[in-house]
Formats: structure tokens, sequence, C-alpha cells
């Protein structure tokens, strides 16, 4: 029997790993920092408010978290560059990192002008791409191998009624780039993957979860196509997050998991 097989638990351990999380100050942002830090990585953690970004690193070291931070938006190829030389220097490497940096913006097609679809496209897909290449150049280098997870979206396979042209499309991209790395990347041992929640706890997300007739609407429509018969919680973000990130996942790669209660399998 092989070693691992005795052992399992082995394949989701990345203690000592480097890590970088961009976007690490919003709700999947924070996720991602927790349970990978949590899990022993050692953190990059980056976000464009300083000011926010300090505030995640204190009640992360208060958990015995070690992060760095880096005060960037990935919207320039030298700030991309900057994020993954912090991970060099501090850490002396790069093995994981997590693109959960993202952004949405709801309009009917007829009323939203270019600037706006651009504007989402720009933090959506443009920053995934540019952080992977960075990250991905070190990686390369290193060559060790390395996981690389962007944040997609069931929108990225569903379309919406509600004015998601802009956030469907970059999602819809955000898969395209996925599988389209996970190809080019395979022969060096990096694997690129995507988790696409829908609805998850958060503080934009809130108020579907409060008890009153607006919300218990929408709530119970949203529901009626989600077979597990709940919303998501952060704590539904972790396991597939640690699984793309560690090990266990060598043989995945260019793969969309859906953490989404079954929402998009019917």
């Amino acid at each position: 029997m092989s070693e691992l097989l005795k052992n399992p638990q082995q394949l989701f351990d990345i203690s000592g790993k480097s890590a970088i999380v961009v976007g690490a100050t919003g709700s999947f942002g924070k996720v991602v920092a927790q349970t990978l830090g949590n899990s022993g990585a050692r953190l990059v953690i980056t976000a464009g408010n300083a000011d926010t970004l300090a505030e995640l690193a204190t009640e992360l070291g208060s958990e015995g978290i070690e992060s760095i931070q880096v005060a960037r938006r990935p919207d320039s190829e030298e700030n991309c560059e900057a994020i993954v030389n912090a991970a060099v220097q501090a850490y002396g490497g790069v093995d994981i990192l997590v693109f959960a940096a993202g952004l949405n913006d709801v309009a009917p097609i007829v009323d939203m002008d270019k600037e706006r679809f651009d504007k989402v496209m720009t933090a959506n897909v443009d920053g995934s791409w540019l952080m992977a290449r960075a990250a991905g150049r070190r990686m390369i280098e290193q060559g060790r191998g390395g996981k690389v997870v962007f944040t997609s979206s069931a929108r990225g396979k569903l379309g919406h009624p509600a004015g998601y042209t802009a956030y469907c499309a970059s999602k819809a991209a955000t898969d395209g780039l996925t599988k389209s790395l996970g190809c080019e990347w395979g022969k060096y041992g990096i694997t690129v993957n995507a988790i696409a929640p829908t609805v998850f706890r958060s503080p934009l997300t809130a108020w579907m979860f409060e008890d009153n007739d607006e919300a218990t609407k929408v709530r119970e429509g949203f529901l009626a196509r989600v077979p597990i018969g709940r919303l998501g919680e952060p704590e539904d973000l972790a396991g597939p997050l640690l699984f793309l990130c560690s090990r266990a996942s060598d043989f995945h790669t260019g793969h969309i998991i859906y953490a989404d209660g079954g929402y998009t399998a019917g």
C-alpha cells in the first residue's frame, strides 16, 4: 500500500508553503487567508486599501498566522511583479496563488456604458491573467510545480436575468483562462483550477439571510434551484480551496469546482 494511503491526511498538508492571496480583504479573500494560514501556509496578503489590509493582518496575527502585506491591486504588470517579488523576498518563492479579487456591476445592457463593462472585465479577467503570468513565471523558474486557484462563479456557466452581462462574461472568461492555463502549465507540475460559488454569506449578501418578507421571497425563489436546500456559508468554500491548494489535487487541473449546493447541476 502507498505510504500516502496509510496517512491520507498528508495529501492536504500545506504547512510552510508560500501563498499569495490577491484580494485578501474581500469576503472570499478572508476565507482564503484564514484557511491557508490556519493550515500552516505563510501568506502574502494583498489588497488596494492599506488600512483594511493592516486590520486583516492584525486579525490573522491574533490567530498565529504569519503574513506580510502588499497594498497593491493586480491592475498593472508592475503591481503584479511587486506582489510576487514580495513573496520571493519574504519566503524564498511562490507555491500557491489564489486570486480572490473581483468586481460586479449590475445593470441592463441597454443602460450600461462600455466603461462600466470594461471595469468589470479588467478587474476579473485582466487581473487574473496578469497575476497568473507573474506568479507562473516564478513557479516555472523554481521547477517545483505550484497551485493556482481563480475565483469563478456559477454565473460563468449560467446567465442571469437581472443585468449580469458584464459579470457573466467575465466569469466565463475566467473559466476559459483556467482551462487554457491548466493545459499550458501541466508539463511544469503547476495545476490551475477555479472555485465557482453561488450565493454564500458575506456582507454583500447578508440581507438574503434575514427574516423578513423580501428576503424570504428572494431566498425561497433561489433555494428552489438548490438541491441541498440552503444558502452557502464561508466554511463551504474552505474544503475545496484546501483541496486545490494541496497535493491532493495534483492530478486535477483545468477544472471548475462549483461550490453551489447543486445549483448548476439541475
